[in-house]
């Protein structure tokens, strides 16, 4: 039966035999000077000087021998890194040249600095061996060498990237490359036909589909840049169409496991991997087919567009599940968020998306060259991030509480619009999710938008990430989460999970309940109950406070830890602690001191995607059972310190 997507848009899609290649497209080519020399001053300027400072530093080169240590000793990110620098070079370069409007003719020695270094970099990618990532490539493993064939390329996610990559750059640049290096586009269209139109027609059965109900970020990923890649290349009509009519059903199987209450397991970093490309590829079927292949009104899509506005704790810190970082940082491509926000009628996702791009920059370049065109084309968005900022700045996306039930995530703050006060994220959940972590029960408390209480993150990945070793890396483990120890650790796997999950939500006190003692090895614990709430201020009483409750039965023995995940400077004595930010924030912990003892273990941290969130150290408080009894009860209370 086919999809909802598929059953939508088959009828229609047969029109896309009639379309010449790269025609109708939003994004206009280099010679629509209306568009490009409209693009306001300053964004124009901080492309070019961003341009030539690229310009003074050498290409990186891509190394076979930097391709092969991952068999050699697991080590990914130096190639992957330099691939990465090489599509980032080549995006600006394109940019700066669309920008200038540069161009010369083929016999001209020099004269168009932008547009000749864009076309190395395109050159230099034509030229690898492989566009796939070494620990992706099954094939070369499969022969027992480290060096890539290219006469058997393998479609992932390094290779969706550099064709996508190819097709905007042509797309764009399409009439001057024809001008300074007659035959490049003709190449362009080779390769990206050979490593991944062809593949992809010819293997019906890529795991990263997930026809099995596994479908994860690979599935849009892909399928995004080839529908691309058909739309933009591909001069055979009725080859267009087939590409097409193919991704269209191969990404119905990512919407069916998409939970309708919008949250994505993966977390806020993949939803512009993975989700944010869903809206892109209905943005490219509509502009190609007009009404007729106009999907965007799908029921799901304005709950996954709240997404990343319902995860947002304050500044660039957001509520970090599965393997997103707990600050997102600059590079993130929010005109799509807005252009949707404003699609959809959703102006408090559009102001979340302007917010969360200033200290950035409209155009992320690192997002790749589509989206970068995309924002650098849209007037509307450049001025809106590059204005001036709102004499009373206000949070119109941060709800009072969000509660994504299929997700078994709760977000709860003491007022709607501020990010003032405490905010209070927990999640229950199993440990089988996608880019999982074993954090079932655990809680993130951040004071005036800033996490104290925290979840690390994932580290730079290796060959060993995504096997059976993952978990040897402690940022995944639970020992490094905000859950309970009841006599061993939490173990892998969806049958792992909460149960019994309830949420108490609309009044003073945001609650979520959860049974968590199948989250651990069996027979390790009958039992466990933990209760997380925000407790706001009453008039004249109290301030708010996190309270987290746990109660265990039938445990079967070791000793009972409580751990905690500090970011910021800890102090701690008998049934307390403080943890306070470098800019002044903190929180205090108060527990019974008869019932538990805390142990402070200080983390420094030497991976670098760590370092970018928390800078050179975490601390972890464990609380151990005073009387480790096969039942009892430790409460935890969190208040901001003054």
């Amino acid at each position: 039966m086919p999809g909802p997507l598929t059953a939508r848009l088959a009828p229609a899609l047969e029109a896309l035999t009639t379309l010449p290649p790269g025609a109708p497209c939003a994004i206009p080519d280099v010679t629509a000077r209306d568009v490009w020399d409209a693009v306001p001053e300053a964004v124009r300027g901080d492309v070019l000087d961003r341009a030539a400072a690229e310009l003074a530093r050498p290409a990186p080169p891509l190394l076979a021998s930097d391709w092969a240590r991952t068999f050699r000793d697991g080590e990914r990110g130096s190639y992957e890194g330099r691939v990465r620098a090489l599509r980032e070079r080549v995006t600006l370069l394109v940019l700066a040249a669309v920008l200038t409007g540069e161009v010369a003719a083929a016999d001209e020695p020099a004269g168009c600095p932008h547009l000749d270094a864009a076309a190395d970099g395109l050159v230099a990618l034509a030229e690898a061996s492989t566009w796939c990532w070494a620990p992706h490539d099954r094939r070369t493993a499969g022969r027992g060498e480290l060096l890539p064939d290219p006469d058997d390329p393998f479609l992932d996610l390094g290779a969706a990237e550099v064709a996508a990559l190819f097709a905007w750059a042509d797309r764009a640049l399409g009439p001057h490359l024809d001008a300074r290096l007659p035959g490049l586009r003709r190449r362009l269209r080779r390769e990206v036909d050979v490593r991944v139109l062809t593949p992809y027609e010819r293997v019906r059965d890529w795991h990263w589909i997930g026809a099995d109900g596994t479908a994860n970020n690979w599935n849009p990923w892909i399928t995004q840049a080839v529908v691309a890649c058909a739309l933009l290349l591909c001069g055979d009509g009725a080859r267009r169409a087939r590409l097409v009519v193919r991704a269209v059903r191969d990404l119905d199987h990512y919407l069916a496991v998409l939970p309708d209450d919008g949250g994505v397991d993966e977390g806020i970093a993949y939803w512009f991997a993975g989700a944010g490309r869903v809206l892109e590829l209905l943005d490219q079927l509509a502009d190609a087919g007009g009404p007729a292949l106009d999907a965007r009104d799908l029921p799901v899509l304005a709950e996954l567009l709240r997404y990343p506005q319902r995860m947002h704790l304050g500044g660039d810190h957001y509520v970090n599940v599965g393997d997103a970082p707990a600050r997102l940082g600059g590079g993130r491509p929010w005109q799509v968020v807005h252009r949707w926000g404003a699609l959809l009628g959703q102006p408090e996702t559009a102001a979340h998306a302007v917010a969360a791009a200033r200290g950035a920059g409209p155009v992320a370049d690192a997002g790749g060259l589509g989206r970068s065109l995309a924002a650098l084309a849209d007037g509307a968005w450049c001025r809106a991030v590059t204005g001036p900022p709102p004499s009373r700045p206000q949070a119109p996306w941060l709800a009072r509480e969000s509660w994504l039930p299929r997700l078994q995530i709760l977000v709860a703050r003491e007022a709607a619009g501020s990010t003032r006060g405490l905010t209070l994220a927990v999640k229950a959940g199993h440990n089988g999710e996608h880019h999982n972590h074993l954090d079932v029960g655990s809680y993130w408390v951040a004071v005036d938008g800033r996490p104290l209480v925290v979840d690390a993150g994932r580290p730079a990945y290796t060959a060993r990430t995504f096997g059976p070793d993952r978990y040897a890396a402690w940022p995944f483990r639970s020992s490094w989460h905000n859950v309970p120890e009841p006599g061993a650790g939490q173990e892998p796997g969806p049958a792992y999970g909460a149960r019994a999950v309830d949420v108490v939500l609309g009044g003073p006190v945001s609650v979520l309940r959860a049974e968590l003692g199948g989250a651990y090895p069996p027979g390790t614990v009958a039992r466990w109950a933990r209760e997380v709430r925000l407790e706001r201020a009453a008039g004249g009483g109290a301030g708010a406070a996190v309270v987290v409750e746990d109660r265990w039965e039938g445990r079967r023995g070791g000793p009972v830890l409580l751990r905690h995940v500090l970011a910021g400077r800890v102090a701690s004595g008998p049934g307390w602690a403080t943890v306070t930010a470098a800019g002044g924030a903190g929180l205090r912990m108060e527990w019974d001191a008869s019932a538990a003892e805390a142990d402070v273990e200080v983390r420094e941290l030497d991976d670098a995607l760590l370092r970018q969130s928390w800078g050179g150290r975490l601390t972890r408080l464990t609380l151990t059972a005073a009387e480790p009894a096969d039942s009892g009860r430790i409460t935890v209370r969190w208040s901001r310190s003054h």
